[in-house]
């Protein structure tokens, strides 16, 4: 595949809907030259959420090692193995992705997906960047969504990697709702020779 045609999947998340951020959100992407060719609004089902995240024990361990030594550091008990406390995470996510409409978008052009990441932000909005969709936008910690037992709201999601777009895609879209369609601005990003421009 050509890398003009390289795709990412981007999710506005309930927050980030609830907060009226959707044009800000899409405005920054589309502004960079990307290519929206799949949007729509739904409310994510349980099962969707799940395989969308689709981590392991190794993962589940690794983080939950992690929320132990952050309880212990807070001075909270330790109430059950590293494991369950990874697992909360995802069901945190799980159960804060699932309380209210989201938009999902595919987003395709040329390295989509580190253009989209940069935009986003870092996963902490409190850490991230000025100048980011999260470091403008919100000021979640992990430290308090740790005290309050819930997943962070950062406002949006956006795909780590090619071949994790390839994987999440398919959860959200159908592939008879992406489109294939050319913008005029295609020939000024994409057009070798920029031939066609004077008269």
């Amino acid at each position: 595949m050509h890398p003009k045609k390289e795709r990412t999947y981007v999710m506005i998340k309930p927050d980030g809907v609830q907060r009226s951020l959707i044009g800000e959100i899409i405005k920054r992407i589309e502004r960079t030259g990307l290519k929206i060719i799949g949007l729509k609004m739904f409310v994510p089902t349980e099962d969707q959420c799940w395989k969308h995240y689709n981590k392991d024990d190794a993962w589940f361990t690794k983080k939950g090692e992690r929320a132990v030594e952050s309880r212990k550091a807070l001075g909270m008990p330790v109430e059950k193995e590293a494991i369950e406390y990874g697992k909360d995470i995802i069901r945190a996510l799980v159960k804060y992705m699932t309380v209210g409409p989201v938009v999902g978008f595919i987003v395709e052009g040329n390295s989509s997906v580190t253009i989209v990441k940069k935009l986003v932000g870092g996963t902490e909005p409190a850490t991230s960047d000025v100048g980011t969709i999260r470091g403008d936008f919100t000021i979640d910690t992990y430290n308090i969504c740790d005290i309050d037992g819930r997943a962070v709201r950062n406002l949006i999601h956006c795909t780590d990697n090619p071949s994790e777009a390839d994987y999440e895609i398919p959860i959200w879209f159908n592939e008879n709702e992406i489109l294939t369609y050319r913008l005029i601005q295609d020939e000024i990003l994409y057009d070798v020779n920029l031939d066609g421009i004077l008269e």
